[in-house]
């Protein structure tokens, strides 16, 4: 049922003290409804004018609606009817004219002191725009090297809008706790938090599709198992959002997998994986597979997003694998192993592997051999056209061996975003956007160029959530002034 909770004031310069407020109100109910009295109403003259007053109230994430009003409380709140209104602690010894209007329509006044420290970016709505801080200096001499043109990069998204995708992977829920770090533990060296405020966003596979899509595939098919649970449920009630058509088959043997990470300003304290790593059922093998058969007639590529958590079994990715070659469609795959044991060679005869350097050891138990002997075993081993080593805050190592693997071309791309706010999604973008363009008959060197490009982009706000065509679109424009 819908609580509407009412706040109202000036909000002459928006402060902590107001999010705090703002931040407990809508925890009071459902729906948070701002009224921001206009210059006409206030009893002091404000050196912000009314529109960016109500423009800096819409921009926090807690807010439903925010609007401009001339009414007094009473008036806003005979016209609103809310459930209740939200004031701060100073206004609770005085006297307050609406409280009689509520009690009449069975409404509460309450009084909110936003006590907790915080920091007031954390609740600032965020969104991608053009405005995006790069560095483009190594670009010019890539391009140049690969002699290829922003025209024939925009031409390469415009045709990535005519592909269907099929995409079969874990899906993953991210959680983000955003807390204050209190200090250590008296009983132990522990660090001590308080949560102010929690997003959700959907990973793994489900983020590669979201991507694919966004950027601008006209299909995706995502294929994935989840469990019988609370975090199911949020899976399939948020997957429409990002316009895929989703497979999601259940296995009431594993959670749905679930990632929280706690942060206190910019860094992440913890992280607690609660994930299942067994192999799925010769059952749920063979249905997946069917799905794929029913659509692999009108795919152009296939994207194996691998977190090493049983959904994608040996046998199950060599006869998906034998299928794609037999309809001539793209397959490419990323396999991570940044917290358990995983094996990017076993993918074999794909298009592009997009795996981390620890990856690569990891596969070839090599500790020792440099990243371009690293990246010419694996590519040997797994028969892969198109090896690239991701390297967090160093770039990328493209590795592009010769047909019979005797020889090879490299280069490398830095990590054009200097600043990044969350790395944790750049891989998932970079694979996403770079798996499209080859699809789209790019050659190896521009998908890789926007594929970088693109995870600079992702990296750029906290959470993983789907990059949008025309961000990616500006700032490979913006690449090559």
């Amino acid at each position: 049922m819908k609580k509407i909770v009412l706040v109202q004031g000036n909000f002459d310069i928006l402060h902590p003290g107001h999010i705090r407020l703002l931040n407990f109100a809508k925890e009071c109910g459902t729906e948070l409804h701002v009224a921001v009295n206009s210059d006409l109403a206030m009893d002091v003259t404000s050196r912000v004018k009314e529109k960016h007053r109500l423009e800096m109230v819409q921009s926090l994430e807690c807010v439903d609606h925010a609007f401009l009003t001339d009414l007094d409380s009473i008036a806003m709140v005979k016209e609103l009817k809310p459930a209740i209104v939200v004031k701060g602690k100073e206004f609770e010894e005085q006297y307050n004219p609406e409280e009689q209007v509520l009690k009449a329509i069975n409404g509460k006044l309450i009084f909110g002191s936003g006590e907790f420290e915080s920091n007031p970016e954390n609740f600032i709505r965020k969104s991608r725009t053009s405005n995006i801080d790069l560095d483009f200096n190594y670009a010019k001499q890539y391009i140049q090297r690969h002699n290829f043109s922003l025209q024939s990069l925009l031409k390469v998204l415009e045709k990535t809008k005519n592909l269907n995708v099929i995409v079969i992977g874990e899906v993953i829920v991210d959680e983000y706790v955003q807390g204050t770090a209190v200090g250590l533990s008296q009983e132990d060296p522990t660090i001590v938090m308080t949560p102010n405020k929690v997003d959700t966003f959907l990973g793994g596979a489900a983020i590669t599709a979201g991507h694919i899509k966004s950027i601008g595939a006209q299909h995706v098919s995502l294929i994935s198992v989840i469990g019988e649970d609370k975090t199911a449920e949020y899976v399939k009630s948020e997957i429409h959002a990002y316009q895929l058509e989703s497979h999601l088959f259940q296995d009431n043997s594993r959670p749905t997998s679930l990632k929280t990470r706690y942060r206190a300003g910019s860094k992440t304290l913890l992280r607690v994986n609660q994930v299942r790593q067994h192999k799925i059922s010769i059952e749920l093998q063979n249905q997946i597979f069917e799905a794929v058969e029913e659509k692999i007639a009108k795919a152009n590529l296939l994207v194996f997003s691998d977190f090493n958590y049983g959904i994608l079994p040996q046998k199950l990715v060599d006869k998906i694998t034998a299928l794609c070659k037999e309809h001539c469609v793209t397959i490419v795959a990323d396999s991570q192993t940044s917290s358990q044991v995983g094996d990017i060679s076993r993918y074999v005869d794909m298009d592009l592997v997009t795996p981390t350097e620890r990856e690569v050891r990891v596969a070839l138990s090599n500790p020792d051999d440099g990243l371009i002997i690293l990246a010419q075993k694996l590519a040997s081993k797994s028969r892969a056209k198109n090896v690239v080593i991701t390297l967090a805050e160093e770039g990328i190592l493209i590795h592009i061996p010769n047909s019979d693997f005797s020889n090879w071309e490299n280069d490398r791309l830095p990590a054009f975003n200097k600043h990044a706010l969350d790395p944790a999604g750049a891989g998932d973008c970079f694979f996403a956007a770079s798996s499209l363009a080859l699809a789209a008959n790019a050659s190896p060197w521009q998908a890789f160029y926007i594929g970088n490009i693109a995870a600079a982009c992702q990296v750029a706000s906290v959470g993983n959530s789907p990059l949008i065509y025309s961000t990616l679109e500006k700032a490979i424009t913006r690449s090559f002034i």
